[in-house]
């Protein structure tokens, strides 16, 4: 049967798998940490960022082709992390693995995967990446290591911004758990979500298999309190720096906000960096990404390719990034939502949704290649004005939270 687009933008795959999922699971990918600040200030971090339209400038041929650590791939877009898929779409992992391969995209498995690293080794014939948490248990990190080597991964992104895990508001309130607890009104839910319900019914329970491999994972009342009885904060770049003596490929560390860690990263030998804030998922409050950007391109000097998370939803945002220095742009939320849709043939969908709308900006903004972007193209409008109020002497109150008849 010939697939049929049903939605046009990632914000549409959006609503599409808020109505698709139970709240539960919608709210496990969409939500963010606490109040969710960081969420929000992701999105108007990227907003802020305006594009220099630029024309009359040649773009009658235009490529996205990048190089990252040696290898061309189709465009500067990879498919990042994202824990438990396959509560989106059975066999999620595989799928994802297997979109991006179709579209000329790394792929980076999670180490909280809900497939085998050998699944998704085979699935497709894509470049595929392991993402890795360093855990309590050295060993068994050392083991998935290994595991990456023997099976053909070419690269290992270590997520270091994990010491505690963030307080996930939504998961709380919905006691989202695993193995998932079902209560009578979370039943009651699953009758509007029949499509959902027979998919999980016929592939059961989605586990989290990686760790299920080498961990005594015992039943949490949230995901964040399985996650932080496994975390160690004592990590640091020594640990870094022991992964870089096991690995031979390119190491990758994501979750980078502060520019002073490049000069360590550099003295440990690592490859790459991906800046983010977890997408909002861990420090309430922190820096969006996008902001913190131009000080780690200063800063590294072109010695390490600069990946960014947290926030992206269009071609337009990829199109800020590649313009403020980062390399390529990685996604999760984005296919996550495209995948509780459809499975594969909607994730394909969205990542030539999003390469259709980066070649607009290309072209829009006189870029033929995409090492021609550069921080000229990027305009940031002043801060809005803070209106005088009656009482003297009290704070200011912004011009945006004003509402009339206050």
């Amino acid at each position: 049967m010939k697939f049929q687009a049903n939605a046009h933008s990632i914000a549409e795959y959006r609503e599409l798998a808020r109505r698709a999922l139970p709240r539960m699971i919608f709210d496990f990918y969409d939500g963010g940490a606490d109040g969710e600040n960081t969420l929000a200030g992701n999105r108007a971090a990227l907003d802020a960022k305006r594009l220099l339209g630029s024309a009359p400038i040649d773009v009658g041929r235009r490529s996205q082709e990048v190089k990252l650590f040696g290898k061309s791939f189709a465009m500067p877009l990879i498919i990042g992390p994202t824990g438990l898929a396959a509560a989106a779409w059975p066999d999620g992992d595989i799928a994802l693995a297997r979109a991006a391969g179709r579209a000329g995209i790394p792929f980076v498995m999670s180490t909280a995967g809900t497939c085998t690293q050998d699944d998704v080794a085979s699935a497709g014939d894509g470049s595929k990446w392991m993402q890795l948490y360093i855990f309590k248990d050295r060993a068994f990190s050392a083991r998935i290591v290994d595991k990456a080597e023997a099976l053909g991964f070419e690269a290992i992104e270590v997520t270091v911004d994990n010491a505690v895990a963030g307080k996930r508001l939504r998961d709380e309130r919905n006691g989202f758990s695993l193995p998932f607890r079902w209560t009578p009104a979370k039943l009651a839910g699953l009758l509007v979500h029949p499509g959902w319900s027979m998919r999980m019914a016929r592939a059961g329970a989605p586990q989290l298999k990686v760790m299920g491999e080498g961990l005594g994972l015992e039943k949490t009342d949230t995901i964040a309190a399985l996650m932080q009885s496994q975390f160690d904060a004592s990590i640091s770049w020594d640990d870094i720096a022991r992964l870089r003596d096991r690995w031979k490929k390119p190491l990758i560390v994501k979750g980078l906000l502060d520019p002073s860690h490049v000069s360590k990263a550099l003295s440990v030998g690592v490859d790459g960096l991906v800046i983010s804030n977890h997408g909002g998922r861990q420090l309430d409050g922190a820096v969006a990404s996008i902001d913190v950007l131009p000080d780690f391109v200063a800063a590294a000097g072109g010695r390490l390719t600069l990946l960014i998370d947290s926030g992206f939803r269009t071609g337009s945002d990829i199109a800020r990034a590649l313009a403020l220095g980062a390399d390529a742009v990685q996604v999760g939320r984005a296919t996550l939502h495209a995948l509780a849709v459809g499975g594969e043939e909607t994730v394909f969908h969205a990542l030539g949704l999003l390469k259709a709308e980066l070649d607009v900006a290309q072209a829009l903004m006189g870029v033929a290649r995409i090492e021609d972007f550069h921080p000229g193209m990027i305009r940031q409008p002043a801060p809005v004005p803070l209106a005088p109020r009656p009482d003297a002497g009290a704070s200011p109150t912004p011009v945006s939270y004003l509402r009339k008849g206050t």
